[in-house]
């Protein structure tokens, strides 16, 4: 079992007690401010559009249902099944897929490929959650899923996000009361290297084609009103040829 894999249990009880209230949940933005701006920097790099997308790390599948407005066939992935099952519950209309899927572990990666195919995928915060030694499994499960023809968005909190992180959990009043759940289920986010992103994804085998810095929007604010944003890089790779 990977390291991720331990994480398991730590976001099934998160999600088995999260609200289904839009906008509780600290990441939970809504898409006009995150998949919402990510997908026109994406789509210039699509080699096939019409690719099934998967968004992996779908949580309640805020964006999962917004991304399938806009492809044919979307599958929103987590590791957590309470995650997809709240993810099921809120897309009334089924227009989107959901499974359960630990990226991290390149055989389900490539049992999900098997039966799609090659795929876009869209991930969003997920790599700094992962274990360190399980950062390049989910780099090789992303690749697996893309095949030779599939791009991935892929959006990351920078090293500088740890500040901001550090000072909320650290306030004397507590942590913000979207953020207080998130810690108290033992999910710390963990730093990842600017220079390490990219190089995760040289490593298995894509080809960086775009990068930029765009804030990571939450749901949170400070107590002066103002929303938390965590500076955050963005990458768009694939396999050339």
């Amino acid at each position: 079992m990977s390291a991720t894999s331990r994480y398991r249990q730590a976001w099934e009880g998160f999600w088995s007690e999260a609200s289904e209230e839009p906008g509780s949940v600290f990441w939970d933005a809504g898409p006009d401010v995150t998949a919402g701006l990510h997908l026109p920097l994406l789509r210039p790099h699509l080699a096939e559009p019409a690719l099934p997308l998967v968004d992996l790390g779908c949580g309640n599948g805020t964006q999962t249902r917004f991304l399938a407005e806009r492809f044919g066939h979307v599958v929103g992935v987590d590791i957590a099944a309470a995650a997809v099952e709240h993810a099921r519950r809120g897309d009334r209309a089924g227009r989107a897929v959901y499974r359960v899927l630990d990226a991290t572990d390149k055989s389900e990666a490539e049992t999900l490929h098997a039966e799609l195919g090659d795929v876009n995928v869209y991930v969003r915060g997920v790599l700094h959650q992962c274990d360190p030694d399980d950062r390049q499994a989910l780099a090789d499960g992303i690749a697996a899923l893309l095949g030779t023809r599939g791009r991935v968005f892929l959006v990351e909190p920078s090293e500088s996000a740890r500040l901001v992180l550090g000072g909320l959990a650290r306030d004397p009043a507590g942590p913000p009361p979207k953020l207080a759940p998130v810690l108290r289920h033992g999910i710390a986010p963990g730093e990842v290297a600017d220079a390490a992103v990219p190089e995760y994804l040289r490593s298995a085998g894509l080809t960086v084609l775009a990068r930029g810095e765009m804030p990571l929007v939450t749901t949170e604010f400070t107590s002066d009103g103002t929303r938390i944003e965590l500076p955050s890089r963005w990458f768009v790779a694939g396999r050339t040829h």
